[in-house]
C-alpha cells in the first residue's frame, strides 16, 4: 500500500494552520498546490477564545479555507499537558463555529524553537528573533510538518 501525504491527499484545498498560545495565536494560509509554500499569515494577540474566533471568522470571510491544522503539543511520552487540555477546549469551540470543516490535529512539538532558529538563520529577520511574527512563523511550521505527514489526525 502506497501512503499519501496530506499534501497530495488535499491538493486544490486552502488550509489555515493555527499555532494557538494563551498569549499569541499564529495563524498560516495556505492553498496546497496553488502556493509554493506554507508561509506566516499574521499573528494575532489572545485576548478570549470567543475573540480568537471572531477573527478567525473575519480571515474566512476574506480568505476563505477548506481545513483547519490545529498545532497540538504533547508530551515526550504522548500524554496531555496543561497546554494539551487548553488547546482541546479551544478545539471544542472552534468546531462549534466552523462545523462544515476539516479540523485536524498536528504535533507541534519544537515548532517555537524550530521558528526562532529559522529567524536566526534568515535575512528577512534581520538573523534576529521577532517575536511579533514567531507564531505565525510556527504555524506555517506546523502546517509544514502536516502537508508531508500521511497520518491525518482528525479531530471531528
Amino acid at each position: 500500500m502506497i501512503s499519501t501525504t496530506n499534501s497530495e491527499k488535499y491538493l486544490g484545498k486552502t488550509v489555515l494552520s493555527i499555532d494557538y498560545g494563551t498569549k499569541n495565536v499564529g495563524l498560516c494560509l495556505y492553498g496546497i498546490g496553488r502556493d509554493p509554500f506554507p508561509l506566516p499569515f499574521e499573528q494575532i494577540f489572545n485576548n478570549s477564545d470567543e475573540d480568537v474566533i471572531e477573527h478567525i471568522e473575519r480571515v474566512f470571510s476574506n480568505e476563505y479555507f477548506d481545513i483547519i491544522v490545529l498545532g497540538l503539543p504533547k508530551h515526550k511520552d504522548g500524554s496531555n499537558s496543561e497546554m494539551t487540555n487548553t488547546i482541546l477546549r479551544f478545539h471544542e469551540k472552534l468546531k462549534m463555529k466552523f462545523k462544515d470543516l476539516d479540523i485536524f490535529f498536528q504535533d507541534e512539538a519544537l515548532s517555537s524553537y524550530e521558528a526562532e532558529d529559522r529567524m536566526k538563520k534568515s535575512p528577512k529577520y534581520n538573523f534576529k528573533i521577532d517575536k511579533t511574527k514567531l507564531d505565525a512563523l510556527a504555524a506555517s511550521i506546523i502546517l509544514e510538518e502536516w502537508l508531508s505527514s500521511t497520518d491525518t489526525n482528525t479531530s471531528s
